[in-house]
């Protein structure tokens, strides 16, 4: 196991001391699956660095029995030391398949092109030596107060493994966003999960990552779930909870550019209701209001960033209970029945609709089965899931 630091306990505005892309890793004795952890993708997100060497710190004491193995990687180093979210471009937007491929080439690259190649290859890396199952977590805190909650990718794999934390789940989230690490590593046959710890410079958000370290090593099956770290993880999120819906879903995205003039309202959590007709936040065509009652998720208090706000909405357990049993049934196969809608032959996980047609089709039919990436395009609307390679695609070895 690599050496572990156990840095303050309060993240601060100057940046984290770290030297190298490994924050630590450790590996049990008997082959299992790997928990590959990113923290720190946005330089001034330390609180998962901070988190993770709290776990690495305890596990140096030897007396837990791991299976397996547990890597955390840095996301954005160079970032990190400064303080700053990023030098030249967002680094959890810039995972597609033809940006990793252009890495190797480019003549001139940004610190941030140095950045992703580095931890690519040290992701492909583990993922070679990997024994079982591999699982992949992304660490994050948020400009805005609040509590810590858990997003993923919607693949039934997923959500199974993200029900172990007792954290707001919200889905649909990473389906707004191109680019983002977890999505990348969900179609290379990896279990990812991404969490939003709390607010940048809030204490609690280091606590509250290293508990979710600690329950995602039991739910990958590193760690025992009776472990007292665990059961202590779970206590202290489920607290974090305070009483916020268990599962919501994105209805939008409010995208915004610098020209936009926007600002947010103040005092918004990073979750929070809002009900309609409220005022969330005026840019240069003046005021954005509240659509309907629902809650209001990462609202934007920092000065680099390209999303206001999403808008979402709580689910009902007896909705989640549909989809799941329609999408075990394999139902989303007569969507292309459907007048106007007919699924891409050359990407078997989208569908093509043409809205002029299908007008009368509320997305809420899509989503049931998990197509919640949506993008429209004039007449032609295209709704889409993640591709997820069967459980184990990604194993090396014996499991």
């Amino acid at each position: 196991m690599s050496s572990a630091q156990v840095m303050p306990e309060r993240p601060t505005k100057a940046g984290v001391e770290i030297d190298k892309r490994e924050v630590g890793r450790v590996t049990g004795k008997l082959a299992g699956p790997t928990l590959v952890v990113v923290a720190g993708i946005h330089g001034n997100e330390p609180a998962g660095i901070i988190g993770a060497r709290r776990v690495f710190a305890r596990l140096e004491r030897g007396d837990v029995d791991l299976r397996g193995e547990l890597v955390v990687l840095a996301g954005n180093v160079g970032a990190l030391r400064k303080g700053i979210r990023y030098h030249a471009k967002d680094l959890n937007r810039v995972w597609t398949d033809g940006r990793v491929q252009e890495l190797t080439s480019l003549e001139t690259p940004d610190p941030e092109d140095l950045e992703q190649l580095e931890l690519f290859t040290a992701i492909e890396t583990v993922i070679a030596r990997a024994r079982g199952r591999v699982c992949l977590g992304d660490l994050h805190t948020s400009s805005a107060q609040g509590i810590p909650f858990l997003l993923f990718g919607d693949t039934l794999a997923q959500r199974e493994f993200v029900q172990v934390f007792p954290i707001p789940i919200v889905i649909g989230l990473e389906e707004q966003l191109d680019g983002v690490l977890s999505a990348f590593w969900t179609a290379r046959g990896c279990v990812t999960f991404s969490v939003e710890g709390g607010q940048h410079d809030d204490p609690l958000s280091i606590d509250s990552l290293e508990a979710v370290i600690w329950l995602a090593m039991a739910q990958a099956g590193l760690v025992d779930a009776a472990l007292p770290e665990v059961v202590a993880g779970a206590a202290l999120l489920e607290h974090r909870r305070s009483g916020l819906p268990r599962v919501l879903e994105v209805v939008s995205r409010r995208a915004i550019t610098a020209e936009d003039g926007f600002k947010m309202e103040p005092g918004f959590r990073n979750l929070d209701h809002a009900p309609a007709g409220q005022l969330l936040a005026h840019d240069r065509n003046g005021e954005i209001r509240a659509p309907t009652d629902g809650m209001i998720i990462l609202p934007l208090y920092q000065g680099l960033g390209s999303d206001g706000f999403f808008w979402g909405r709580i689910v009902s357990d007896a909705r989640m209970k549909t989809s799941k049993a329609l999408r075990r049934l394999g139902l989303d196969r007569l969507l292309g029945l459907l007048p106007g809608v007919a699924r891409d032959p050359e990407r078997p996980s989208r569908f093509i609709v043409n809205t002029r047609v299908a007008a009368l089709y509320p997305l809420d039919v899509f989503h049931l089965f998990g197509y919640r990436r949506v993008r429209q395009n004039g007449a032609k609307m295209t709704v889409e899931r993640q591709e997820s390679r069967p459980a184990g695609s990604v194993r090396r070895g014996e499991s």
